[in-house]
This record gives C-alpha cells, sequence and structure tokens, in this order.
C-alpha cells in the first residue's frame, strides 16, 4: 500500500487532533468534578453543572515540562437567588486553582 507525504501529515493531524480533543474532555470532567465537590463542601448550588472553557495556554510545571493551562468559568449561588462566577484552573491533569467571586453567605 503506499500513501504520499500529503496524505500521512494530513492523517497525522488528525489524529493529534482527535487525541487532543479526547484528553481536552477528560481534564474537564476532572475540573468539573473538583467543581461539584467543592460546592458541595461550602454548601453552594453548582448552577447548571457545568463548566465553560475561557482560555488554554501552554505553560510549564514544577518539573518544567509545557502542558496545558486551562482556565474553565462556572456559575454558583450561595442563597438561589443570585448567580455568581467561579473560576476553575488546571495545569495538565491536575487542578491547580479554584476562585469564587465575592458572594452573599446564608
Amino acid at each position: 500500500m503506499y500513501i504520499d507525504l500529503t496524505a500521512l501529515f494530513w492523517l497525522t493531524l488528525m489524529a493529534l487532533m482527535i487525541l487532543h480533543w479526547w484528553q481536552s474532555q477528560q481534564v474537564k470532567e476532572i475540573a468539573l468534578r473538583h467543581t461539584s465537590k467543592h460546592c458541595r463542601e461550602l454548601d453552594l448550588q453548582f448552577l447548571d453543572e457545568s463548566i465553560s472553557l475561557r482560555a488554554i495556554w501552554l505553560k510549564r510545571d514544577n518539573q518544567g515540562r509545557i502542558r496545558f493551562w486551562r482556565a474553565y468559568n462556572f456559575e454558583f449561588s450561595s442563597t438561589g437567588e443570585e448567580r455568581y462566577t467561579g473560576r476553575v484552573v488546571t495545569l495538565g491533569r491536575q487542578v491547580i486553582a479554584l476562585h469564587l467571586q465575592p458572594h452573599r453567605i446564608h
């Protein structure tokens, strides 16, 4: 079987894009579980039970390896009346930060 260099390039590119998408879905699931758990621990309502990707970048981890840095936004409520925003940040497959907008405590 014969595959020319152009076809091999496009096939490799497609495979890398699918791999990146698959890994991104796994990282999103990790961030989603962490956010849900954090909201439960603080007795907050995790609205819509979803997070949305807001930023992606390449950064180095503590060992100097280049990883994808991702920031996801989500909404939560402390009283059920107001909506507040939060942000969960991952580096590679680890959650490195979770920030909550100042909110009313019930």
